[in-house]
């Protein structure tokens, strides 16, 4: 009963083949985890809205690692009854890059791989810091706008957010960072519009094909001068029907989706990089 982020953590240690049975396969990336659901080494065990938990059961887990979901209590308690454990893991509330990555220490010690994931964590450490390091050279820190309107409301991302940590460690400023907030802020256009005056980038606008596309969405966005002068970019970079590997492997690996933004906004310090999981937006 996986879901596509705690995916992530047993893809990095290679351990694709403890997973007995995953919810919603449709949206995991990974190729090695796809050829495992095609030949039914991976059940498909439902989604959120309703788990198989004949199947689940069927499949004789030790444990079941999932997010909690106060609405499924009662399906926790008939797994239990059946003899399995349930593992709640909520790394989704954690904000910082590189502590989310820790998570890889909680599966190296349920799985009997502690030192296999304090090596990668060590790895994806070592690689964030000397990032850091690198784009400390920049000559420019520029204005950075996130997300997009769903309805009538802007959820700019908090200052205390993963993505205004990654911004900041990017070398660029953040139009929301002396908020105080962990999470996305519902804010109106004209709010968001004010903020972004002086914006040169605009990043994380969703999985559009084209600006074009993202204008017939919502038209208010041609007001924007980033819009038009500065430079966009979604998470569509790795992508495959419903999945999207920005997150699940990008969970994981912070040092890689920090590598995105520094290339996006000082590329002279990576010149021979290609994007990974962000792409422009034209």
């Amino acid at each position: 009963m996986l879901n596509a982020s705690l995916v992530g953590y047993l893809a990095e240690l290679g351990m694709e083949e403890k997973i007995a049975g995953i919810s919603s396969p449709e949206y995991v990336f990974s190729p090695v985890l796809n050829t495992f659901i095609a030949n039914g080494t991976i059940q498909n065990v439902g989604n959120e809205q309703k788990y198989d938990i004949e199947k689940i059961i069927a499949a004789k887990p030790d444990a079941v690692f999932t997010n909690y979901i106060s609405s499924f209590d009662n399906t926790y308690d008939l797994l239990r009854k059946n003899g399995i454990e349930i593992i709640f893991l909520d790394e989704y509330l954690e904000q910082d890059p590189v502590k989310k990555a820790e998570y890889l220490l909680v599966f190296g010690k349920l799985l009997g791989a502690e030192k296999q994931a304090a090596e990668r964590l060590g790895s994806i450490r070592a690689a964030y810091d000397s990032l850091k390091n690198l784009v400390k050279k920049a000559h420019s820190s520029p204005k950075v706008l996130a997300n997009e309107m769903y309805g009538n409301q802007w959820f700019l991302p908090g200052g205390k957010t993963g993505l205004a940590q990654l911004i900041k460690d990017a070398n660029a400023q953040y139009i929301n960072a002396e908020n105080t907030d962990s999470k996305a802020i519902p804010m109106s256009f004209e709010e968001v519009m004010s903020r972004a005056e002086k914006a040169e980038f605009w990043v994380n606008v969703g999985n559009h094909r084209t600006k074009k596309e993202l204008l017939s969405i919502n038209p208010n966005y041609a007001q924007m001068p980033v819009y038009h002068s500065g430079k966009l970019y979604t998470v569509s970079g790795r992508e495959r029907g419903r999945a999207n590997d920005f997150f699940e492997s990008g969970v994981v690996r912070a040092d890689i989706v920090l590598k995105d933004y520094i290339k996006i906004f000082h590329p002279e310090l990576l010149p021979e990089y290609e994007l990974t999981y962000l792409k422009e937006l034209k």
